[in-house]
């Protein structure tokens, strides 16, 4: 699925190992954006001097900011407008540097039909190494209480 489109599935379409990817390169400007609508100035993700001395030897981007990327997709695409997030899990396994393009996946791994719940298996990648996992809880609409 292509980043710029916006998808709709309702409950009823949803098949195990539907996947839809998001794909971004990673900006100073991103950082900056971030830290100015969250208030998290940690210098690590701002301050290249002070980024500089620590274990990553230069900035990195913010855990969370990475971890938008699958809300891109879950927003979106799969499964798109309506869905809503129950829970999130993250494990970050690696820094996200400035110019690196990121790849976001999801994929439904579990339905729920009883409560309308799908789990998805998220990862985002640099260059093919998983620099974030987790699973994400959606609410997704049905088909027939969209149309009421």
């Amino acid at each position: 699925m292509s980043q710029s489109s916006i998808s709709r599935y309702y409950f009823e379409d949803l098949t195990l190992g539907m996947e839809a990817h998001y794909v971004r390169r990673v900006t100073a400007h991103d950082l900056d954006t971030f830290a100015a609508l969250t208030g998290d100035r940690n210098p690590i993700h701002l301050d290249e001097d002070f980024a500089a001395q620590s274990i990553f030897k230069g900035r990195i981007a913010h855990g969370m900011l990475t971890a938008t990327f699958i809300s891109a997709i879950l927003g979106t695409q799969l499964p798109g407008p309506g869905a809503i997030y129950i829970s999130q899990s993250l494990n970050f396994r690696a820094p996200v540097r400035i110019g690196d393009e990121v790849t976001a996946t999801a994929r439904i791994m579990e339905l729920y039909p009883e409560k309308r719940r799908a789990l998805l298996a998220c990862d985002c990648s640099v260059a093919g190494k998983t620099v974030l996992e987790g699973d994400a809880v959606l609410l997704v609409p049905m088909r027939e209480q969209s149309a009421t």
